[in-house]
């Protein structure tokens, strides 16, 4: 490609920026000459996590260039609003990503720009430069289906889904139930879902579309994607499935490690897995709720527990409390779980855990990187969707992948120990979740495959670079 540079957007949340990351580790690995620049734009959140992160990768992986746009001042009339600000920042900075890619371009030829679907404003920018410009979508083929069809959904329905007991055909996935749609698309006046929608169609318009799945998992999805039935009304850009794209790297060492330690200790494929990723907070009443069920399920867990949150606004304000998981957990519970089970605080080696030949099972939050670890592994799941899409990516992974099972959650979310007891049993010992175990091995050895020589992901990936050098 001669000096070349193709130069990475993303949102700057953990999960969409590790997909990212790892999507860059991928082109320097098949193409170390390709100059790699990921714009980092502050984040309107705490990024603690995220911080730590780039710092790693920069000192392991010097051929990937961390570029950290400088802090602009937001209008004091800007929404505080999560998406909002997800999508609103990006779209201040395009004065300065403007000027970003014009000074990288006066060094080297700009490839592609890849953007991520919350730093949608940047197309605007990109393509007024006759850039190559694409979406790397960090989720799945069947969210991809709902997020491209959502322009038909629009120009085609005139109701808010809000309270309406309606399921919506998307082509490529089961029937999704308008409470299991994403939360933004109840109010079609708001920023957040004009946003969506926007990003929806200028997807479309883009000169591909990347996401984090393999042809093997998802099949119906894909095939529905590659027919164009999701876009009905105009071509659909080239989609290259090139996962699953999971974070190697920071080994954790197994005899320091007190999860994998006692991890050591427990007989094959016995304990269930339950974390919910970085957002995963608990209230007391659920925490409780979680232990009840998991006590009378007999069942060996390793269970990481967050701070919840506050119970007042007085204390959120004295800043966050030491964890004291004896004040969280029903009392005596520590101790009558004895080595049956273990609980940590806050994290755990995820990875690690999920390849552990003693982890028979994941209770999940249904976040896509995380599914697509337990997939690789080959650990089946009972998903607890919390946020986001989670609620969405439950219904394929239950009703059409059948990787997982779904445990039983009330309208406001909350779940019974009765129901934690009946889900973590079926998946460790019933008939349902004997299916769920032998179909996630089943996917184990289709990921495997898809990104091994000649797999499907890995020629998708050739496909994407050569449209590169084409254009």
């Amino acid at each position: 490609m001669g000096s070349a540079t193709v130069v990475l957007y993303p949102f700057p949340g953990i999960g969409h920026l590790v997909s990212m990351v790892e999507l860059a580790k991928l082109i320097h690995t098949h193409h170390p000459t390709v100059s790699i620049v990921i714009l980092i734009i502050p984040a309107p959140f705490e990024t603690g996590s995220t911080d730590k992160y780039i710092n790693t990768v920069s000192g392991t992986t010097p051929s990937i260039t961390f570029h950290h746009l400088p802090t602009i001042t937001l209008p004091p009339d800007f929404s505080s609003d999560f998406i909002d600000l997800a999508f609103g920042i990006p779209e201040l900075y395009n004065p300065i990503f403007h000027d970003t890619l014009i000074a990288i371009s006066e060094k080297s030829t700009i490839k592609a720009v890849i953007l991520d679907f919350f730093s949608n404003a940047a197309f605007q920018v990109s393509k007024s430069l006759n850039l190559p410009t694409y979406y790397f979508y960090t989720s799945g083929a069947s969210g991809l289906c709902e997020f491209l069809y959502l322009t038909t959904i629009h120009n085609t329905t005139s109701m808010s889904i809000k309270d309406l007991n309606i399921y919506f055909d998307i082509p490529g996935v089961p029937p999704i139930h308008a409470s299991d749609m994403p939360m933004v698309l109840f109010d079609r006046e708001s920023n957040s879902y004009k946003n969506f929608v926007n990003t929806s169609s200028n997807m479309a318009k883009s000169c591909g579309i990347i996401a984090n799945s393999f042809l093997g998992f998802e099949e119906r999805a894909i095939d529905a994607l590659r027919d164009g039935k999701c876009i009905p009304d105009g071509p659909t850009p080239p989609i290259y499935l090139i996962g699953p794209l999971i974070a190697g790297g920071n080994q954790v060492d197994p005899s320091e490690n007190e999860c994998l330690k006692w991890l050591n200790s427990q007989p094959s494929k016995s304990v269930v897995f339950l974390c919910f990723g970085s957002m995963g907070v608990f209230k007391k009443e659920q925490l409780r709720e979680i232990a009840f069920g998991l006590e009378r399920s007999g069942q060996r867990f390793l269970w990481v527990v967050r701070n919840p949150p506050p119970d007042d606004e007085n204390e959120s304000s004295s800043g966050a409390k030491e964890l004291d998981l004896d004040a969280c957990l029903p009392e005596g519970f520590l101790a009558r779980i004895g080595n049956k089970g273990l609980v940590v605080k806050n994290w755990a080696p995820q990875l690690a855990i999920l390849g552990h030949d003693s982890v028979g099972g994941f209770v999940s939050h249904c976040g896509w990187n995380s599914t697509l670890e337990a997939v690789d592994a080959g650990v089946p799941m009972i998903a607890w969707p919390l946020y986001a899409e989670q609620k969405m990516n439950r219904v394929f992974l239950v009703e059409e992948i059948k990787v997982a099972l779904a445990v039983e959650m009330s309208s406001d979310g909350f779940v019974t120990a009765e129901s934690v007891e009946e889900k973590v049993k079926e998946l460790m010992e019933g008939k349902e979740g004997r299916v769920v175990r032998e179909r996630i091995l089943e996917m184990s050895g289709r990921a495997k495959a898809a990104v091994a020589d000649n797999g499907s992901s890995q020629v998708d990936f050739f496909q994407l670079m050569q449209s590169w050098t084409e254009l």
